[in-house]
């Protein structure tokens, strides 16, 4: 995806998640992440998309914490959520593609690091806000997009000396879209895993496969769906050492 695309992905998602928010109330609980409600939601994700807009926006060229968390609430914490997000959507746009400063996670540039970690952020904690309308049911994510953020995951994330996601043994786990076409196979040892996008028609044997939608796959690997949202294949276990060591701090 170019980066005007994943602008325009965090433009939506950050709409959506703000009037999704308000339709549910601060005090509604989100399902998915156990121990929130609306106002926790609402408060993490502005704190993460101001502290995104100070690395765009000033160039900082070395890790600076983030601001800390608003006390605020109700009509004037969306009012901020809504304010901060608006402001990470232009600070992106208005930045030059030249552009230098601090980043984690391998990318061709730093604007196309952070606008893709910013569109992925914000697409996955509007599917956390809509787990807290009464219905529960997490809205679809555009294909291209959910198969870009899984290879942000599997490759940027987890191929990160900090991912838990180890085996004592060399084990083989496949992640394989029936949509969009995309296969990844990531190698699993007691080291950092590795993954690489694979030909679906040279595909090898592997000791598990999770397979789906792109974008029920996308929420699954973040463990925002329950167990059997996805098909799986082969032995399960890799698919429970997944959701239990796969989360991103």
């Amino acid at each position: 995806m170019e980066i005007d695309e994943h602008i325009g992905a965090l433009d939506a998602a950050g709409r959506a998640l703000a009037d999704v928010a308000a339709e549910a109330g601060p005090d509604a609980p989100v399902t998915t992440c156990p121990g929130w409600r609306v106002r926790d939601l609402l408060r993490h994700t502005t704190t993460v998309h101001r502290w995104a807009t100070a690395f765009v926006a000033e160039g900082h060229l070395s890790y600076v914490p983030d601001g800390g968390e608003p006390d605020l609430d109700g009509d004037e914490l969306l009012d901020h959520y809504r304010e901060g997000h608006a402001g990470l959507v232009a600070a992106l746009r208005a930045a030059p593609g030249s552009l230098e400063c601090w980043t984690f996670l391998p990318a061709p540039s730093a604007l196309a690091f952070w606008a893709r970690r910013q569109a992925h952020e914000t697409t996955v904690h509007r599917a956390d806000a809509e787990s807290a309308l009464p219905a529960g049911v997490l809205g679809p994510v555009d294909p291209r997009l959910a198969a870009d953020g899984i290879d942000e995951l599997l490759r940027g994330f987890h191929g990160r000396d900090r991912s838990r996601v180890r085996t004592a043994e060399p084990r083989t786990l496949r992640v394989r879209t029936t949509d969009t076409g995309d296969v990844w196979t990531v190698r699993l040892s007691p080291e950092v895993p590795h993954t690489a996008p694979e030909d679906a028609d040279t595909m090898g044997p592997v000791d598990c496969e999770l397979s789906g939608p792109a974008d029920r796959l996308y929420l699954a690997l973040w463990n925002r769906l329950p167990e059997g949202a996805v098909s799986v294949a082969g032995d399960a276990s890799l698919a429970r050492l997944w959701r239990t060591t796969s989360s991103i701090t």
